[in-house]
């Protein structure tokens, strides 16, 4: 896939546009988004990006235009299951709900950064290194078999190793200022809990960036393409959040269905590796591995709406996918 330096310029500048906007609109006087607000914002963003896989389908023919939308799929599906963990943050620290917008706006900012450094990192990897498939398949799974063992069990956030340090190194006041990360009284400077929010998301975005980005060359790749399907999938991921936080708790099984995701992709990317050193190694097609995403998420979406209908007292969980298993928070 040949894309000129014009496409990507044009393409960032779309990007940067598009968080332009998020700026504008989360500048604005801090307000509870509500419902319609959320809806309207999802569907803009999910337009744009289906639009842009078409755009793709049109100029660099079907398979890539495949690969767009398996990948921007599953970095969408992946951003799900981040909901979860932000939910987590913004009610353990009690954050008010006034200051969500700004605070997922700073989420989202963070992610953008860590996974375009991280999708440079993986494309000169693999150009350079073609055992690189094999270790982020590795990756995927071993991220797959510890989100399938705790998938039932919630993170906390004041277990990260980095909030747990700067609540006892620095000084901190109690009650929030508004979005502001330290304030001055008495003349002495002091962090807000918002400083450790910002802390616990930030950290939180860099962990799901091992994951993610691994995950999306094993659907792709095509730099290109990789970077889109997350930007495009992070940009609508603080109106997602507003229109589906009622019903987060309602998707049981979502974890459960991503953790299969990762460890089905995990496979593929070392089947990829194999089948190039091994002809006679099947490779998964992308049409094949885009029937598989959206089969288990479908069969993950109903199995949880049968199970809340059957048990209201049911809730989901976020799966403990970061920090147990690699031994971050310790």
């Amino acid at each position: 896939m040949q894309v000129s330096a014009a496409i990507w310029i044009i393409t960032v500048g779309l990007i940067a546009l598009l968080i332009l906007l998020d700026l504008f609109t989360a500048s604005r006087k801090p307000h509870e988004v509500k419902f319609r607000e959320a809806i309207l914002w999802t569907l803009f963003y999910v337009s744009i990006s289906i639009g842009f896989g078409i755009w793709v389908w049109n100029n660099y023919g079907s398979v890539f235009g495949t690969e767009f939308f398996a990948a921007y799929l599953v970095e969408y599906s992946l951003s799900v299951d981040n909901l979860f963990i932000f939910v987590i943050i913004l009610t353990q620290f009690a954050v008010p709900s006034i200051y969500h917008q700004r605070t997922l706006l700073i989420g989202v900012f963070l992610a953008l950064i860590f996974r375009a450094v991280f999708i440079a990192l993986g494309a000169a990897a693999i150009a350079s290194f073609a055992f690189t498939f094999v270790i982020f398949g590795a990756i995927l799974i071993w991220t797959g078999v510890g989100l399938f063992r705790h998938w039932d069990e919630d993170p906390n956030p004041n277990d990260n190793f980095l909030v747990r340090k700067l609540r006892s190194s620095i000084a901190m006041v109690d009650e929030f200022h508004g979005t502001k990360l330290f304030v001055n009284l008495n003349g002495k400077r002091f962090a807000t809990p918002m400083f450790l929010v910002i802390i616990a998301i930030a950290s939180t975005d860099l962990l799901f960036a091992l994951d993610s980005i691994p995950a999306t060359f094993g659907v792709t790749s095509e730099t290109f393409l990789v970077f889109t399907a997350n930007a495009f999938a992070l940009l609508g991921l603080r109106a997602l959040y507003f229109l589906l936080k009622g019903l987060l708790d309602r998707l049981i099984y979502l974890s459960l269905g991503l953790s299969i995701i990762l460890m089905f992709i995990g496979t593929k990317l070392i089947l990829t590796f194999l089948h190039e050193q091994y002809a006679q190694v099947p490779k998964i097609p992308t049409v094949i591995s885009l029937g598989v995403i959206v089969l288990i998420l479908a069969i993950s979406t109903l199995a949880s709406v049968v199970k809340s209908k059957s048990d209201p007292a049911a809730r989901a969980h976020a799966g403990r996918i970061t920090a147990e298993e690699r031994d971050i928070s310790d």
